[in-house]
């Protein structure tokens, strides 16, 4: 099993480091913001690299003195970019509960067309957000919606604008739809195009051609270039709107290649779901477009490959991520743009101080430019006596922070001098 797999991902591995590299031209940016210089992220002249974190719940919170002592905390750990949700969006028989809770919202569906919040309870703690973070010299990259349920993503476009007929890929074909996101986006951009604490725009977390509550349709398998075409038309026209900060996918970063890994399991051969085009993505043919500035991907092999991954099983998680790491970095060479890891995790304490190390380790090998576990977790929070249910299963618990299994908490020096 695992000799198929690996023998096939390593040969075109070693086929993408062959090809010759494309070159990128610099674009000059107004003092303070972050560019590009061909692999390399610039601020003002000089190479910035950094250590990242993932905090979507910052706009979550309710008290402003928690965003201030998360922004602290994160400064103090050498943290230089957080990324961060510009999405939440929420449902007209939503808004009752939401308000009693106190539930940050941006967006209120009741209809094809949706309301701004830009009032307390909603942009306005995002503005807290951005300004907090320019206090401690942090930039934030800001994602303007998501591929998933969470906090309102796509499929809510889809639900109020098509109806119970739509795929979700009709999300990135759509004109309604897309007029529509458009619009949010343009909200966001020009709230904040002029901040020196945005590092870049991030088009859609985690793009695929199916979501958690929708399928997707005969125009999303592969070759068909759907979600490539989406990233090119979003990002020409986020460009159109910001000639100055970075923009980049927010996709996995999955591949479209001709020959996939093969994946054995009770015997049966498969191609490599994130190798095979299935997911909508082409993590080459994406980082090529003259709009998207560098490449982004996420790396999650426990939870992806469940199948694999059992005692006895000689699969492995920090094999598996280290290939594909190298296979992005291998990519980004060839095309000449920056790479960063933005989001990548393991359950576990054990797995995480094992395993991080030589992940962390392939990414200074391969000149990564940035790299960002998933997630961030704060202490000490105060906001209604230290507990309070956010939505779904995120909570801040006595103090602490959502936990989805993966964060890592300010008191985890074991995880946290991995990255420093």
């Amino acid at each position: 099993m695992r000799l198929v797999l690996w023998t096939a991902l390593c040969l075109c591995v070693e086929a993408l480091a062959a090809r010759v590299p494309d070159t990128t031209q610099r674009r000059a940016v107004p003092s303070g913001f972050v560019t590009t210089n061909g692999k390399q992220f610039e601020l003002d002249g000089a190479p910035f690299s950094f250590v990242g974190a993932n905090v979507y719940w910052l706009p979550l919170l309710t008290s402003s003195d928690d965003v201030e002592l998360t922004f602290q905390d994160i400064q103090g750990q050498g943290i230089k970019v957080v990324r961060t949700w510009g999405f939440n969006a929420i449902n007209g028989s939503e808004l009752a509960g939401a308000i009693e809770s106190g539930l940050t919202y941006y967006q209120l569906w009741n209809s094809s067309q949706w309301i701004l919040n830009d009032g307390p309870q909603g942009l306005q703690r995002l503005d807290n957000v951005v300004s907090t973070a320019a206090k401690y010299d942090i930039r934030l990259i800001i994602t303007f919606t998501n591929n998933w349920v969470g906090y309102g993503g796509s499929d809510l476009f889809l639900n109020w604008i098509v109806g119970s007929e739509a795929t979700h890929d009709l999300f990135f074909t759509n004109k309604d739809v897309i007029a529509s996101y458009q619009s949010y986006v343009q909200t966001i951009v020009d709230r904040y195009k002029n901040s020196s604490s945005i590092f870049a725009w991030e088009l859609m977390n985690e793009a695929r051609c199916i979501s958690d509550t929708l399928p997707a349709g005969p125009n999303c398998i592969p070759g068909t270039e759907t979600l490539n075409t989406w990233y090119r038309q979003q990002s020409d026209f986020v460009r159109s709107l910001d000639p100055d900060h970075m923009i980049t996918t927010g996709g996995e970063g999955q591949f479209y290649w001709a020959q996939p890994p093969v994946i054995w399991t009770d015997n049966v051969p498969a191609s490599d779901y994130n190798f095979d085009g299935r997911a909508g993505e082409d993590f080459e043919l994406d980082l090529r477009l003259p709009n998207i500035d560098f490449g982004s991907y996420h790396m999650y092999p426990q939870t992806w490959y469940p199948q694999l991954d059992f005692p006895g099983s000689n699969f492995s998680v920090e094999d598996w991520g280290l290939n594909w790491m190298q296979a992005h970095a291998d990519t980004a060479d060839m095309v000449g743009k920056p790479v960063i890891i933005e989001e990548f995790g393991l359950t576990g304490l054990d797995n995480k101080t094992t395993t991080y190390p030589s992940w962390v380790q392939r990414a200074l090998d391969t000149n990564h430019a940035g790299i960002m576990p998933w997630q961030f977790g704060q202490l000490n929070l105060t906001e209604s006596g230290g507990n309070r249910l956010i939505k779904y299963a995120d909570q801040i618990l006595d103090g602490a922070s959502p936990n989805d299994g993966f964060a890592i908490y300010t008191n985890e020096t074991s995880v946290l001098d991995i990255f420093t």
